[in-house]
């Protein structure tokens, strides 16, 4: 009886120990995929970016848009 208690603890040691290396592995996969996701979205983006930098001729840049609406809401207003 003793030997089977002992073998029996022994025995859920190890399964405890290999579901936290197991978890560990888990969360190391899961923090790899989130980085190759964030790269594959960056990648698109700058691409999108690219594409229609091409498009459009360089007619319209990233940091013109914000100030030009800016300008537009303004001077609305102030027509009133």
């Amino acid at each position: 009886m003793k030997l089977k208690t002992t073998a029996l603890l022994i025995t859920s040691l190890l399964v405890l120990a290999g579901c936290d290396q197991a978890e560990k592995s888990a969360q190391q996969l899961m923090g790899k995929a989130a980085e190759t996701a964030k790269q594959a979205i960056d990648d698109t983006h700058k691409a999108a970016e690219q594409a229609l930098s091409d498009a459009t001729g360089g007619l319209i840049s990233k940091k013109e848009q914000p100030g030009k609406e800016t300008d537009k809401s303004e001077s609305s207003s102030q027509e009133i």
